[in-house]
């Protein structure tokens, strides 16, 4: 039987190259569409044209638009402005006659009265028997915030706080009789409240301090305290007693220390604190 050659299979057409571009896809289906015809040549437009396009068109429309806006406001007649002062807001409207006015406080009655003259003349009174002491934190018996912080162990940081609280003016006085000193501050503050946030650091708590060491609220006041000491012994010295009292009234704070070798009673520091207060 003679054998016959199969045929051989045909070559299969090689597969084209996918085109990676728009531009390729583009090129290609013209080509299938039009059959022989030429494909018209494509112009890639350049990348990122399109955004530089828009923001040059907002620019544009920013800057035009606030052109436009100026002009017409410049354009404008300008518009006058409400009187400050309003008919009929005067109370009471015509002055009150004489009898019904209200008296005019007296010069005891007017805190202020007291408190804008001389700041001396509202210091305690000079103990009977006790001499005038100088001080060096202290000219003809005046304070100011330098002279005043002087007394106090961290004195840059008292001064700080002094002038942030607005302290205006200070006065003092330090008195000895016997083993017995006195010394007396008064700093006045340009507002209650610088006087009440100082005062408030006045306060403190001292495990040095009789009792629970926070001494005694004076009564009838919110932030006035008075405070006693445990005594101080030393070899070869006498004991120290020491007695405190931390005062505010109004725009000025007050505070009141005294030293003996004998103890100080409470009642003793208690009658300074309100006799202080009743002078301011």
């Amino acid at each position: 039987m003679e054998h016959q050659n199969k045929p051989e299979a045909p070559e299969a057409p090689e597969t084209p190259e996918t085109p990676e571009t728009p531009e390729a896809v583009e090129e290609a289906e013209a080509a299938a569409d039009g059959g022989s015809a030429e494909a018209p040549a494509v112009r890639r437009r350049p990348r990122g044209a399109t955004a530089v396009l828009l923001a040059v068109a907002s620019v544009v429309g920013l800057v035009g638009g606030t052109a436009v806006g100026y002009g017409v406001q410049a354009d404008r007649e300008p518009k006058p402005l409400p009187p400050l002062s309003q008919p009929g807001l005067a109370y009471p409207a015509k002055p009150l006659p004489a009898d019904q006015r209200p008296t005019a406080l007296t010069a005891a009655e007017d805190h202020r009265v007291k408190t804008e003259g001389d700041l001396r003349k509202l210091l305690l009174p000079k103990p009977a028997g006790a001499r005038s002491v100088g001080a060096e934190w202290l000219d003809d018996g005046l304070m100011d915030v330098r002279s005043y912080a002087r007394g106090f162990t961290d004195e840059q940081h008292t001064a700080n706080e002094l002038l942030r609280e607005d302290m205006r003016r200070g006065a003092g006085a330090r008195w000895t009789k016997g083993d017995r000193t006195w010394v007396v501050h008064l700093v006045q503050f340009r507002s209650y409240e610088g006087a009440e946030a100082f005062a408030s650091r006045a306060h403190f708590y001292d495990s040095e301090v009789v009792g629970d060491g926070t001494g005694d609220q004076l009564a009838g006041t919110e932030s006035s305290r008075t405070y006693l000491f445990k005594v101080q012994r030393e070899s070869g010295s006498k004991p120290l007693y020491r007695a405190r009292a931390a005062l505010q009234r109004g725009d000025i704070m007050a505070e009141i220390n005294v030293w003996d070798s004998k103890p100080i009673g409470k009642k003793e520091i208690r009658t300074l604190a309100e006799q202080q207060l009743e002078r301011l």
